[in-house]
């Protein structure tokens, strides 16, 4: 294909760059996605969607010319999970992942993921939620206008009344308070209010990506401005997305019912939703095996037990864009450690064996004996289900860097010993009980490979919510770490994050070249240039191994359905519960 820019593209078919930014739904600024995945012959593809079962072929309701929604049977209640208590419900005070997810019942985004039946959440743009249209015409300051009519949930002191851009402006200075967990995303952005509708937002450079910026299901949820003065964020949830929270009984359930005035008509299609708290994962399995979940993960090694216990269950597959990575004390408390020599980190790297731990992991071959389409790729500093920008530390494009992702001990032990390491006690850390069995197992098993490869570590688990995110993950600890990196819907963010002046920078990294690769490819239209830059920089972590990436989150991860369930989508990050949720409904 030859090359072309953003904007070329855009203007393709006789459309100006403003009229193709100006429409709802996937033509609004899915394009964006699209030409930003590109289609060059470099290009490496996903993983593809297995499909256990034929099941799924008949998940959606069929259309009709008059109706789209004519057959979907509406109402009752499903019945979910969550691992572990949100850390908090409020978004804006906590980084962690279990605040995103369960804010995503309640509260809108300006545009969210265009998820669509099958297709792979990865390889799809976003569309507007409650803004009706973005327009720019340099790539620097966009115009936002938001849907006329969006009510919020009808409880006092909110009360239903029409959300307005006022809204808008006082969820982004919650997002970009000096207290926020994720101020520094929003850095340098500008934001003023036209009027009510209206919103403009000033970049400090051109970019692409902007509304995959706004869509960011870690960033930018609109809470009324009653939030704080007229209720308490940490305690009830006042939005207006399609749930209503209804009851939250800690270490019990959720409770949520439909918005009837959500924006997005007829959904959402169900009544409700409960999510039952089911720490352990074999109680989620058994309580979805007797009819009392409607979905649930299931780990691989699962899979064909289920699948043959229970013929009629369906089922989705998907490679997550997860990366799992090692990260090291920063230097400011640690300038003498022996892994600020890169001997060292490209020892760690070298003592794991990524196929036997994506095996362990995730039960490849047994699955592919079975018939399924699943496969191991290695992750990347970009995580491999990050098809459009991952650079595969096994192919020819990796370069000589590729050689420290092998699994050798024998040069993992030169390497140690060039370093000047003499086996003394290395700490290392990970959080536990909080992402599920294959997190720990694959936890452990890396550590194992560390100890037979000449590091002395020493496991020390921490709770997620009160120790790891909240220091661990802001590079506040001893030794080495473990853990998984927010799963970004806009590439360019794992740099920003792992090297920039984000307080989550995990290890304080710093690198020049990166940060000058960074800046390139955060303002570069031209998806080949845009490319290589995000593969050097990729080439460059690998060759000083800064973020010796590891397995967990490279595997497939499998969900299980019962057979009544309908409107089946898949997303990615944390958006879910609009997302999907939204438009699911039971055949019952």
């Amino acid at each position: 294909m030859e090359e072309q820019t953003y904007w070329s593209r855009a203007r393709s078919g006789g459309l100006s760059r403003r009229s193709i930014l100006r429409g709802a739904g996937v033509a609004g600024f899915g394009l964006v996605g699209a030409a930003l995945v590109g289609c060059s012959s470099k290009e490496k593809t996903a993983a593809p969607t297995p499909q256990p079962t034929a099941t799924a072929a008949a998940a959606n309701a069929q259309a009709t010319a008059g109706d789209p929604f004519a057959n979907i049977k509406r109402g009752g209640l499903y019945k979910g999970d969550l691992t572990a208590d949100p850390v908090t419900i409020d978004p804006y005070a906590n980084a962690s992942f279990t605040a995103k997810g369960i804010a995503g019942y309640s509260y809108s985004r300006l545009y969210k993921v265009a998820a669509r039946g099958d297709k792979n959440p990865y390889a799809v743009g976003v569309e507007p939620d409650i803004a009706q249209s973005a327009e720019t015409t340099d790539g620097q300051t966009w115009t936002v206008k938001l849907k006329k009519g969006v009510k919020f949930h009808n409880i006092s002191p909110v009360s239903g009344r029409e959300l307005t851009s006022e809204d808008v402006m006082f969820s982004w200075k919650r997002l970009t308070d000096d207290k926020g967990p994720n101020k520094d995303s929003a850095k340098d952005i500008k934001l003023e209010a036209i009027d009510s509708h209206t919103l403009k937002f000033t970049l400090p450079k051109p970019t692409a990506t902007f509304l995959d910026f706004i869509g960011d299901s870690n960033l930018l949820w609109i809470q009324p401005k009653e939030a704080g003065s007229g209720f308490d964020p940490k305690t009830q949830m006042i939005g207006s997305g399609p749930w209503v929270m209804s009851e939250y009984k800690p270490n019990v359930k959720f409770s949520f019912k439909k918005h009837p005035d959500y924006h997005d008509k007829p959904k959402p299609f169900l009544d409700g939703i409960d999510l039952a708290i089911i720490p352990e994962y074999a109680n989620r399995l058994s309580q979805f095996q007797a009819g009392n979940l409607h979905s649930v993960g299931v780990n691989a090694n699962d899979v064909l037990q289920l699948r043959k216990d229970q013929p009629k269950v369906q089922w989705r597959g998907l490679m997550p864009a997860q990366l799992c990575f090692f990260y090291f004390e920063k230097a400011e408390t640690a300038p003498n450690a022996v892994w600020r020599d890169d001997r060292f980190r490209k020892a760690v790297s070298m003592t794991q064996d990524r196929d036997a731990l994506t095996e362990a992991g995730y039960n490849v071959k047994k699955l592919q004996d079975a018939g399924l389409d699943v496969s191991i790729l290695w992750n990347n500093l970009v995580p491999a289900g990050f098809a459009a920008w991952w650079l595969d530390p096994k192919g020819k494009d990796m370069g000589p860097a590729g050689e420290f992702f092998k699994f050798n001990k024998a040069e993992a032990k030169k390497l140690l010993d060039a370093s000047g390491y003499k086996g003394e006690k290395i700490p290392f850390i990970f959080a536990n009980k909080i992402y599920g069995s294959t997190f720990d197992t694959l936890a452990e098993a890396s550590a194992n490979y560390l100890r037979e490869g000449g590091i002395n570590v020493e496991i020390q688990t921490q709770d997620y919510n009160s120790v790891y995110v909240t220091q661990t993950f802001r590079s506040n600890f001893k030794g080495m770490a473990w853990g998984l990196e927010t799963p970004f819907p806009e590439v360019g963010s794992y740099f920003s994050r792992m090297f920039g002046d984000d307080p989550q920078n995990h290890g304080r990294v710093k690198d020049a070249k990166i940060t000058e690769l960074d800046a390139k490819q955060s303002v570069e239209l031209n998806v080949e240039k845009r490319r290589e830059y995000i593969w050097e920089i990729q080439r460059i972590n690998a060759d000083k191994m800064y973020y010796p990436p590891s397995q967990a989150g490279a595997g497939v991860g499998w969900t299980a359905y019962r057979p009544e369930v309908r409107g089946i989508v898949q997303t990615r990050a944390y958006g879910g519960a609009t997302e999907t949720l939204a438009e699911r409904w039971l055949d019952s």
